[in-house]
């Protein structure tokens, strides 16, 4: 039972890590404690979102599952923030969660050079500092060159309901319960984190007459750029979901009850998550609001049972009774499954290199909530990164080690790896300082050649994206060659279209970055656009309203690379440094960096602090 990758763990990082390192060839091995629920989907019905869009498409560019998946098994697709700017829009969709584990599943049984094993894994191998495979709880020994840990919410899970509490990685399953002793004996922090999920109602229970109804998209748009758009979004059929909201006796409830809830009277020990907080936390620390958002959603095309968004608790069941019955709407609803906490472990992420490789056990890589993040989004574009840089360890080549000017996936890794987490980690568009460059769209022209490197991507895919490429270019340049004059007849055709009229000569694209210059004015403007697809035009408006912006940070990467590689002295005095914020201080003193490209690489360092620092080293200055 020799593999050249072990992955343990079948959730969304899992699948991913497995699938990546198989289709590059390498036998792989994927370890699940129930075969039946590989790519469950635990908590909400949902991929994507703010940031969380950005991820899937970013992983799709590169050759991952999740996009696919998801446009098959979606059922209601929505574009979020959509009368924003384009860099903070996000894709959303509500999934039929069945439907998405069989899929996930059945290509994890279909793919070649990939094994799936139902067994629970007690304990790691290793060879000195060195993993060369796992032991499982039927004491079957599987040696291996590269083992990769997605393992979820199932390191010492406990699961947390009222005054009950249950060892579990998710409810009615199993925990692992020694696999964290074999990462703490060879030296890896260890911590505690905290999730939740929300009861589960009978559909048939809902008064859903009462509710604000959310309909998807009219067009919806698919989340792979592999899934042909125009004949999916003629055929995608959408269910909708609803807005319910809590009102006083919601929160009366709730607060009566606060010294049952495992939150607050000591029960959870593990830190949760601070966006995504539970609904008696949310009445805890927002008293003064007279309502709270709930967004009921189908789990399934049935929809025979929904999820509350927005009502994660862990309160004892006669209390989770009593406040969905004080919903209006649901004073009748059933619930089929109740909510509750978890709380599990997780190692410290700056353990890890940005590889996704331990720094303290050799051939050991980590992907998803074991590393401290929360959604499964985080967890599968780690999961594919594990899974690449495991394979190309094998293969002696260098990690692809995304940079966070290139992707969210990049943002994501140098935050976790260079930062630490206290919390569980989410991704937002601002954490990201170059989000105009990593727009959705733009993430297979981006990520696609990687992709195609390694074999995750096939021709097609890659000549769609160097196509696209090529069509927003030379639209652009179209732009930026035409030149308009202020002449009676031009004057008069802005004015037809509601614009202000120009008093110089001007490029197109000044006309185009006006805020209220529109996709359909564009083509009025140049008809010779109307030749691409609505998406290729889109595209060409936002790449000509955002010339100015693209170009600055285009120039301020283009103006760190050249000093990056300058030597930060070893006594150098950050606190001398006339300009730097105390926060930007307490990090350089913190991590010492060696160069400014290592200062660089620290999670929230600006490159401004970058660009005073070398100013500094340059004239001599800074030193004690």
């Amino acid at each position: 039972m020799k593999y050249d990758v072990i992955v343990v763990g079948a959730g969304h990082a899992g699948i991913e890590a497995s699938l990546a390192a198989a289709r590059m060839g390498k036998r792989t091995l994927l370890l699940s404690m129930l075969a039946e629920n590989v790519g469950a989907t635990s908590c909400n019905p949902a991929i994507g979102g703010l940031a969380k869009g950005h991820l899937v498409r970013e992983l799709d560019a590169l050759g991952g599952e999740m996009g696919l998946i998801t446009d098959a098994s979606g059922i209601q697709f929505r574009i979020l923030n959509a009368t924003k700017g384009p860099a903070v829009r996000g894709s959303r969709a509500q999934i039929d969660m069945d439907r998405y584990r069989i899929i996930a599943r059945n290509i994890i049984l279909k793919t070649p050079n990939l094994e799936l094993v139902q067994e629970t894994v007690e304990s790691l191998v290793f060879e000195g500092d060195t993993v060369v495979g796992v032991m499982s709880d039927l004491h079957n020994r599987y040696e291996a060159s590269r083992v990769i840990l997605a393992t979820g919410t199932f390191l010492n899970g406990v699961v947390h309901i009222g005054e009950a509490t249950k060892s579990s990685g998710r409810y009615g399953e199993f925990s692992a319960e020694h696999l964290s002793c074999s990462l703490q004996e060879k030296g890896l922090r260890i911590g505690r984190l905290k999730t939740g999920t929300c009861p589960r109602i009978d559909s048939s229970t809902i008064d859903f007459s009462v509710m604000e109804r959310q309909a998807g998209d009219a067009l919806p748009s698919p989340f792979s750029f592999r899934t042909p758009r125009e004949q999916f979004a003629k055929e995608k059929q959408q269910l909708p979901c609803y807005i319910a909201y809590t009102n006083e006796t919601t929160h009366s409830i709730i607060e009566n009850n606060f010294h049952r809830a495992p939150l607050f009277t000591g029960q959870i020990e593990g830190v949760g998550p601070r966006y995504c907080p539970s609904i008696e936390d949310k009445i805890n620390r927002f008293r003064d609001k007279e309502r709270h958002h709930l967004f009921i959603e189908p789990q399934t095309a049935d929809n025979t049972e929904c999820y509350i968004n927005g009502m994660s608790t862990s309160l004892p069941p006669d209390v989770q009774q009593k406040m969905v019955h004080s919903i209006k709407g649901m004073e009748s609803a059933k619930i089929v499954r109740y909510g509750y906490a978890i709380e599990y472990d997780y190692v410290d992420p700056t353990e890890l290199q940005h590889s996704l490789e331990t720094k303290k056990i050799r051939h050991l890589y980590l992907a998803g909530q074991i590393n401290g993040t929360t959604g499964y989004e985080e967890a599968a574009a780690q999961g594919l990164m594990a899974g690449i840089n495991a394979a190309l360890s094998l293969e002696n080549k260098a990690p692809l080690i995304l940079r966070r000017d290139e992707a969210y996936i990049g943002v994501m890794i140098d935050d976790l790896v260079t930062k630490g987490t206290k919390e569980p980690y989410r991704m937002f568009t601002s954490r990201a300082e170059y989000r105009l460059l990593l727009r959705e769209e733009s993430a297979d022209v981006r990520l696609t050649p990687y992709g195609y490197e390694l074999g995750l991507i096939d021709d097609a895919a890659f000549q769609a994206s160097q196509k696209k490429k090529q069509q927003i270019r030379d639209g652009f340049a179209l732009l930026q060659r035409m030149e308009l004059t202020p002449n009676k007849t031009f004057i008069a055709f802005l004015e037809s279209m509601g614009e202000e009229k120009i008093t110089d000569k001007v490029r197109a694209t000044q006309i185009v970055a006006r805020k209220s210059f529109t996709l359909e004015k564009l083509i009025k403007l140049a008809p010779e656009l109307a030749r691409y697809d609505s998406y290729i035009q889109n595209e060409i408006l936002v790449e000509a309203k955002y010339e100015r912006y693209v170009q600055k940070q285009y120039d301020d990467i283009e103006r760190l690379k050249k000093y990056l590689h300058v030597k930060i002295p070893s006594d150098f005095d950050f606190r001398s440094v006339k300009g730097l914020s105390c926060e930007m201080i307490e990090k350089f003193e913190h991590f010492n960096p060696p160069t400014l490209q290592a200062a660089s690489q620290i999670s929230g360092v600006t490159p401004a602090a970058i660009e005073i620092l070398q100013i500094y080293i340059k004239i001599g200055k800074g030193a004690s």
